[in-house]
């Protein structure tokens, strides 16, 4: 496998159990990292049924379509495109038969309050030349800057990140160096050393947000995203990220694995210490050898497991972490196009520090507005009606823990982020030339995706909640059962499930290899 990908290379075709069967895995959720975890255990020889409770996989990454008009819903760009080799290899197939990658030229364009923005191309030469527009000393910091991203990637990426940290001796063993690296810095404080301009600060700090974290609390570690989207690159798939959701579930089901849609998981069968099926809401009973859970993992520790076997000490952790932000989502059908808007514009807000600060910790929604704004039709113009755009508004926002009333707050917020597109941001006529659109708010994510408090991307990325520190891709309490997806090590982000589908899937061929 590549070196880059932070995976090590593992043989492994499982044996067959009595009278040569093969050992059966349930994975609950067809999400990417249900849906990794599932090509890779069928291909390794296991007979995987994958269970989906909504009438289609895909998870997070889901797809609308209404009035000729077609939206992502969740993500909406792809990096470190080498994982998906990986994947693909892992099941004896190439993904460029399968899959075509369009890259995106800038990865986005960053606005600010002051009517200024940066395009982000990720090239040396035209990203150096965008920073000396703002502040031509901060050139050389970000040659520094990526020099010691690199180094951080190498170490923390590359090398780390596809070990599993199971026991607290895996990650003491790497801590000193994780602290000569600067993990314990916060990535603005890290980025700030760099960079003298507030808003090139704002540019290389943000990236904790495209997995829920704070970037003035996680850790500098995170820093990597602008070196990781260098190396490989921002991508985009023709037909929207839903067309990546449909090439592995084709996978999946070419190798013979089983997807069961619309089928919902009540409870996770366990006897003596052990997991040995589930009970899906119909009443129906799945026996399996191991249960890998992409479902949320707070959701499944402290709902879809029996009560009294329930890990007392890990559950009062689950209710007392940081949660990431929520989401609220608008999919707009537009009768025109907004030329200015690039496939990704994202609109930061007046006071970046006390907006982050109130989106994590406050009580209610921020004064302010951050907004990321994903126009699939600049690349795609088969996602709208001719000369028509298919626009998706995403604003981040508290997760249901921080008071917010989403029943009566959802009109008001969905008007001021309109109000603020039209005279803030430039987009002129913008409710009138609307004519289909559709929400999704943190009641939606909780509701519907099963995810605690309605948090958009799980568990908050903070250096006490990552690695060993965060939920083990094996269950340290019962046999067989694991978890996969942004709740467990590495963390959210389609590259951080896409190891974790590599990590959990060789823990589980190792552990069904020891019992046969």
């Amino acid at each position: 496998m590549s070196s880059r990908s932070g995976l090590t290379p593992a043989s492994n075709t499982l044996p067959a159990g009595e009278h040569g069967a093969r050992p059966r895995v349930i994975v609950i959720g067809a999400g990417f990292g249900g849906l990794a975890a599932a090509i890779r255990l069928q291909a390794a020889g296991a007979q995987v049924i994958l269970i989906e409770a909504r009438p289609q996989p895909g998870g997070r990454a889901y797809q609308l379509k209404a009035d000729g008009f077609t939206f992502d819903m969740g993500p909406s760009l792809l990096t470190a495109p080498w994982l998906l080799q990986d994947l693909w290899r892992a099941a004896g197939r190439q993904l460029e038969d399968d899959l075509t990658l369009v890259p995106l030229r800038p990865f986005y364009r960053i606005c600010f309050a002051d009517g200024n923005y940066f395009d982000y191309w990720g090239s040396p030469a035209e990203d150096e030349a965008e920073i000396a527009r703002f502040e031509p000393r901060d050139v050389a910091g970000y040659r520094a800057f990526l020099a010691d991203t690199a180094r951080i990637y190498q170490r923390a990426f590359a090398e780390l990140a596809g070990e599993p940290f199971l026991h607290l001796s895996d990650f003491l063993r790497v801590a000193p160096e994780l602290v000569r690296l600067g993990a314990q810095r916060s990535v603005y404080r890290f980025v700030s050393r760099y960079f003298r301009h507030p808003q090139l600060r704002m540019v290389f700090s943000f990236h904790p947000l495209f997995i829920g974290g704070n970037p003035f609390r996680a850790s500098a570690i995170y820093s990597i995203v602008p070196y990781l989207e260098r190396l490989g690159g921002v991508h985009f798939v023709p037909g929207g990220m839903y067309t990546l959701v449909e090439a592995m579930a084709r996978l999946f089901t070419s190798l013979g694995g089983e997807l069961r849609c619309n089928q919902a998981v009540e409870r996770i069968l366990v006897r003596t210490g052990r997991v040995w099926g589930v009970l899906l809401t119909d009443g129906a009973l799945l026996q399996a050898e191991a249960v890998v859970a992409n479902s949320d993992v707070a959701t499944t520790y402290l709902r879809l497991l029996p009560p009294e076997v329930r890990p007392r000490e890990l559950g009062r952790r689950l209710e007392q972490a940081r949660y990431s932000m929520s989401c609220f989502l608008l999919y707009l059908g537009l009768s025109r196009q907004y030329p200015q808007l690039r496939h990704h514009t994202i609109f930061m807000p007046h006071d970046y520090r006390r907006m982050i600060k109130q989106l994590f910790d406050g009580q209610g929604l921020p004064d302010d507005l951050a907004l990321y704004l994903h126009t699939p039709t600049r690349t795609d113009a088969t996602m709208a009606p001719p000369g028509g755009e298919s626009l998706y508004v995403l604003a981040p926002v508290p997760h249901l823990g921080h008071g917010v009333d989403w029943q009566r707050e959802s009109p008001a917020f969905r008007e001021r982020i309109l109000r603020y597109l039209e005279e803030q941001a430039g987009l002129q006529g913008l409710q009138a030339s609307i004519v289909s659109e559709h929400r999704f708010t943190p009641h939606d994510f909780a509701d519907q995706l099963r995810s605690y408090l309605g948090a958009a991307f799980s568990l908050e990325p903070t250096l006490f909640q990552s690695a060993y520190f965060r939920p083990h891709n094996r269950a340290p309490h019962l046999e067989g059962l694991y978890f996969v997806g942004a709740g467990t090590h590495p963390g959210a982000g389609i590259p951080g499930v896409l190891l974790s589908a590599a990590i959990t899937s060789r823990l589980v061929r190792e552990d069904l290899a020891c019992r046969a």
